[in-house]
């Protein structure tokens, strides 16, 4: 309980020259304990974090964990800030680039708190270090470190050891007389500020880019660090940054906004999650078509949500505050679907014994919702066609004809220009439909929404069964991106939900809660192992796969040796070689495919 409420760490007990006096004064008993030697630092193993690397090169992604990440070579960085610091000049893209530091710090904060949960502070605390490793950024290594998330008391010094960022500067501009690590000082106030819950301010004192071995920096509390603190923190205008350095307007940038989001998506005026581009473009189509009086007609699959985006394409719209009715046509026998549509009086059939009004009717100054047009009948697209061009409806037994002003909006699973070249839909009434289409993709198309449904549905089931769950586990969370997901985000909904109704109170979601009813997981990705090898993630799921690749692997280098050397001594002649192996010639051109030898 006392390492959970208060950690201090130190280590190296001498003293680099040059850090300035306040820095050194600041806590005294950090570096009295440090110079005594009192303790190490116990840096946790990087293994957890590098088990949750996924590669899936079939697919064109990375993930650490939920988040998908991209490789990027150092030269394209340094050309990236070469042209920023050009275009922009050097205060702007500094704070450009910082800020994207600081979002990046953020979001792994986050990440370490989710897959450290269970672990002490310091060891769920040096997982930020361990990931910016991990992603390839620098390699960190803590010189001392004082932090109470309780009391909200911090102090860090680090060395920073072959930054990619001092390497991509240096190529641009050689050696300098100013730090030139940007975007690691903003990770580093952005990961820390995020883990405290207080805004935690870096400087770099030492840089590579300023002819030093390595980088080092140091960070504490922002108002710690006295005036002297506005020359770092105008790159800094996010969140608790601003009331330090406040800005003229009072507008922050572009940047320092979707920084400061803390986790949550911004406001997509719809009530519902995705990040995609697939979703954003249907998003942005819906905002353009709501105002107008267009017909709307959505295509996709089932279950990709075509009903919920019709609800607010309504919303959005003019007749806001009009009814919205819709009809499934697929539920509704073709007998009764025109009374159904257009309304029945008394008496019009055995059984009428009072007159009401249809949907059309009852969405009169509205939104008529059409789902499943594609299922109805030849006869009844007929009927339909004639009510959309003219405006006008005909209750069945009666004579009147009644206005109604209804906005169509239709959607089908069906490919309708199919269905009209085999004659199954009327044409006339395809093209009335079809003023607005709109196609939602599938979720397997959008895999970047994967990660935020699956939560939001975790936290969406865990309230309405009262339940508490830590959240998915490793291969839960890889078996659900890999997944095809035939049955779009209605199968995911139901299929979190049975996981949650299954799952322990107090656990975790795994593969024996999620995929029980017979659905086909396919496994496409890679993980890191320990010597820095892919290997696919089913396989190193299973120590023992793991072992005995380990163990084979120097029997294969060892028979491709031996086959290099019978092939040299027989001068390339595969016969004389295969008599020297004592094996046949076909299995000798066999196992040398086999090595890529020949």
């Amino acid at each position: 309980m006392r390492e959970e409420r208060s950690a201090r760490l130190k280590r190296r007990p001498h003293r680099q020259p040059g850090l300035p006096r306040d820095v050194q004064a600041a806590e005294p008993d950090v570096w009295a304990r440090a110079e005594a030697g009192l303790s190490d630092i116990h840096v946790p193993e990087i293994h957890d974090l590098a088990d949750r690397l996924r590669f899936a090169p079939q697919q064109g992604r990375i993930r650490l964990d939920d988040q998908r990440m991209m490789l990027m070579h150092v030269s394209s960085l340094g050309a990236l800030r070469q042209e920023l610091i050009e275009s922009l000049g050097k205060e702007t893209a500094r704070g450009l680039i910082t800020r994207i530091g600081y979002q990046a710090g953020a979001n792994d904060a986050k990440m370490a708190k989710k897959l450290r949960s269970g672990s002490s502070t310091l060891d769920s605390f040096l997982a930020g270090p361990q990931l910016v490793s991990l992603e390839g950024m620098v390699h960190c290594e803590p010189v001392a470190l004082d932090i109470d998330v309780g009391n909200g008391r911090y102090f860090g010094d680090f060395y920073l050891i072959d930054s990619a960022e001092a390497e991509a500067h240096i190529a641009s501009y050689g050696l300098g007389d100013e730090p030139a690590c940007w975007m690691l000082v903003g990770y580093a106030c952005g990961y820390t500020s995020t883990f405290m819950g207080r805004p935690i301010l870096w400087r770099e004192m030492e840089c590579k880019c300023t002819g030093h071995t390595r980088c080092r920096v140091i960070g504490r509390p922002a108002e710690e660090w006295g005036e002297d603190a506005r020359e770092d923190l105008r790159f800094l205008q996010i969140g608790d940054f601003v009331k330090f350095n406040p800005t003229e307007g009072g507008k922050l940038p572009a940047t320092a906004r979707l920084a400061a989001l803390d986790g949550t998506l911004p406001d997509n005026d719809f009530g519902m999650v995705g990040i995609s581009s697939g979703f954003n473009t249907v998003c942005h189509l819906v905002k353009k078509v709501a105002p107008t009086e267009a017909t709307v007609l959505f295509l996709g699959e089932s279950g990709v949500g075509k009903e919920i985006f019709s609800h607010n394409l309504h919303r959005l719209s003019s007749r806001a505050k009009g009814p919205f009715v819709a009809v499934n046509c697929a539920s509704i026998p073709e007998q009764l679907i025109e009374s159904e549509l257009f309304g029945v009086e008394r008496g019009a059939f055995t059984g009428a014994t009072v007159s009401r009004p249809g949907r059309f009717e009852r969405a009169h100054g509205g939104s008529l919702f059409l789902d499943e047009i594609g299922t109805l009948s030849y006869t009844a697209q007929g009927k339909l066609l004639r009510a959309l061009q003219e405006g006008e409806i005909e209750r069945v037994g009666d004579s009147r004809v009644r206005k109604v002003d209804v906005r169509v909006i239709a959607a089908t699973n069906v490919n309708l220009r199919d269905a009209v070249k085999e004659g199954a839909f009327r044409e006339d009434l395809f093209y009335r439909l079809n003023v607005f289409p709109i196609r939602v993709p599938p979720l397997r198309d959008r895999r970047d929404d994967i990660p935020l449904l699956m939560n939001w549905f975790m936290r969406r089931a865990c309230a309405k069964h009262r339940k508490s769950v830590t959240g998915f586990r490793e291969r839960a969370v890889d078996a659900l991106i890999t997944y095809q997901w035939p049955g779009n985000v209605r199968e995911m909904e139901n299929l979190v939900e049975r996981a949650v109704i299954l799952a322990d109170e107090g656990g975790a979601l795994d593969l024996c809660h999620l995929f029980t009813t017979g659905e086909e997981v396919t496994d496409t990705t890679f993980v890191v192992q320990k010597n820095g090898a892919l290997l696919r993630s089913s396989q190193a799921d299973d120590p023992d796969a793991g072992e005995e690749r380990d163990a084979l692997r120097p029997l294969a280098d060892t028979e491709a040796r031996i086959l290099r050397l019978a092939l040299e001594q027989a001068k390339g002649n595969l016969s004389l070689a295969a008599r020297l192996l004592s094996i046949s010639r076909p299995t000798l051109a066999y196992r040398l495919k086999k090595h890529n030898i020949i």
